[in-house]
Formats: C-alpha cells, structure tokens, sequence
C-alpha cells in the first residue's frame, strides 16, 4: 500500500514501513495543492506538524488512516474523519517521558534561575553569591496537574519523587485511580487556589481554551509556577502577560502558543520571568525515535495487521466501532 509522509521523522518509522512493503511517498512541499496531488493514492498518511484541510482529505479516495506524530490533532479535523470513516491514530505511548522532563525542567530552571549564577560565577563574582535573587526548591510543594493521561502521570511519578504534594484535575479519570498512583483529586478552582505550579496537560477544545485566564491569576498564589507544555490557546496569553508582569504570580514556562510560531515582536519576550521554548518538548533524540516507529507501526498495523494495533492509539475507535 501507499503511505505518504508529511514531514520528516526519523528513519527508523521509514524502516517499520519498508519491512512491511509498503511503498512510501515523502511530502516535503505542505501546501494544499502539493498535498493533494502527492497524496491521492494513498491509503495512509504519517502526519507531523502540517495542517490537513478537508480539500485535501476528499482529494484522498484510498485514504484509511492519518497517524500524527504525536499526541495533539488541531492540525486536522476530526468530526470530517469521523464523517468519512477515516481512523486517526496518535503516538500515545511514545511522548510522556520526554515531555515530563522538559516540565521538571522548566519547574528547576524557573525556580533556581541557574543561568544567573553561572553567569555571576563565569564574570568572576563567586564571592558575591549573596547578592543572587532567592531560590527556592520543589520539596513539600503542592503541584496542580491539570489532565491526567499518560503526560500528566509521568510528571506526577517525577514530582513525587522530589517529595511533591501532587493534586490532579481531571473530570474523566476517577478518584481511585489518582489515589493509587499516590495524589490527590482536587476541583480546578481549589487546585488553582493551593498550588505553587501548575502544569497543563489538557487537549484545546472549545472547552479547553481560555481555561486558565485573568480570573484564575487572580486565585494564584503570587509565588506560583505555570507551565504548559500541551497546547497554545488553554492559557490565555494576554492575560498571562499581565500577570507576569504586575508580578501576580512568579514565572511561567511555555512550550507551546497560540500562533505557532509566534510573532518575533511577541509581549512575552519582553518579560524575565517567562521560559520559553519552541515546542520542542516532545523532541529528545529517543523520544523522536519512538515516535517515528509507533505512528508508522499504527499506520501500517491497521491497515493490514490489525491484531498488531495498539487500538488505544486510535483516537476515534468508538466512532468507527472497531
């Protein structure tokens, strides 16, 4: 079968479609009339961060499945995939990992600030180490994970093991569950109202968006720690700017933004006490790698060895009864 690759990935997801003999079309050029013309033999698209209009779906007769290199799908619609019968498949094992450390990172960094006493350090005022702003550690905090999936599970693990009191909101996962992985359930707005970080791990819906904003700063402990690493758009951007910057709370790490990329003029640039990285979190050499194998291992499984698939990882299943 034709599987078509939109974007690059690493060669060992080239690797897993070649063992199964499927012939692969590579599409570097993601404008829509490139995407229709590469793409209308295929019967399965590896997808990394281009958008996938509808236009280009009907331009795709054979088309099964689209797997996303990792786990977000606002690239592509999923009630026209519903509609159409087409399966879309994520890498909902692959990610958790890395983007648990780059959050632990972000939480370290934003509250040791290690780059000032490097730089004090190198500049020859190792003396003046007082003069440093003060740090502070992670040990006995209270840490809100907003959503509770694979992500949010492994950054839980990690903070409990810098002995974190660790609070989860999460509407869709029962309280036993988050009791036994050794948290506590807790309301959004009590959460918001106790934590000294906060660290999102929500998909953007129409439910999503916005769902930290200038009435949730206003809850916020002036020394508390925001971090998103899921998806532009749940934090209100504006509204964390002026928080960072009448200083309502302490610092903010962002890994994601509501245009991507973000515009060079962009207010939080402005600001000192915000982390931000280009939506790389996910990116760690390993976790590239597995990514790579697991989408093209979803794509080829279901569509010619079905009792291989990791069904977890098809987003609509329930949609199309399988």
């Amino acid at each position: 079968m034709k599987i078509g690759i939109v974007g690059h990935i690493h060669e060992l997801g080239w690797e897993v479609l070649q063992s199964q003999g499927h012939t692969i079309i590579e599409v570097k050029d993601t404008s829509v009339d490139s995407l229709k013309n590469e793409l209308a033999e295929v019967s399965g698209i590896v997808l990394r961060t281009a958008q996938m209009p509808n236009e280009v779906i009907d331009a795709c007769p054979h088309l099964q499945i689209i797997g996303r290199h990792g786990v977000g799908y606002d690239n592509v619609d999923l009630n026209y995939l519903n509609e159409k019968k087409i399966a879309l498949g994520v890498t909902g094992t692959a990610n958790a990992v890395s983007v648990a450390e780059h959050v632990m990172t972000f939480f370290l960094q934003l509250t040791k600030n290690i780059q000032l006493s490097d730089d004090l350090t190198r500049k020859g005022g190792f003396q003046d180490k007082g003069n440093l702003p003060t740090f502070f550690e992670l040990y006995q905090k209270n840490v809100l994970i907003l959503g509770f999936g694979r992500i949010g599970q492994a950054v839980a693990k990690r903070c409990l093991g810098f002995e974190m009191n660790v609070y989860v909101y999460d509407p869709y996962v029962n309280d036993e569950k988050v009791k036994e992985l050794g948290c506590h359930s807790i309301s959004k707005d009590e959460g918001i109202k106790i934590a000294d970080f906060i660290s999102v791990h929500l998909p953007l819906s129409g439910d999503t968006r916005n769902f930290i904003n200038a009435k949730s700063f206003q809850e916020m402990k002036k020394s508390c720690v925001v971090v998103n690493t899921a998806r532009g758009g749940i934090i209100n951007e504006n509204d964390l700017f002026m928080a960072l910057h009448k200083k309502k709370i302490r610092a903010a790490g962002l890994d994601v933004f509501e245009q991507e990329p973000p515009s060079t003029d962009h207010q939080l640039f402005k600001l000192s006490n915000v982390l931000l990285t280009p939506h790389n979190a996910a990116l760690t050499l390993e976790c590239r790698k597995r990514m790579a194998i697991e989408v093209c291992e979803t794509v080829s499984f279901f569509l010619k060895n079905k009792e291989k698939l990791n069904i977890q990882n098809i987003i609509n299943r329930k949609e199309l009864g399988i």
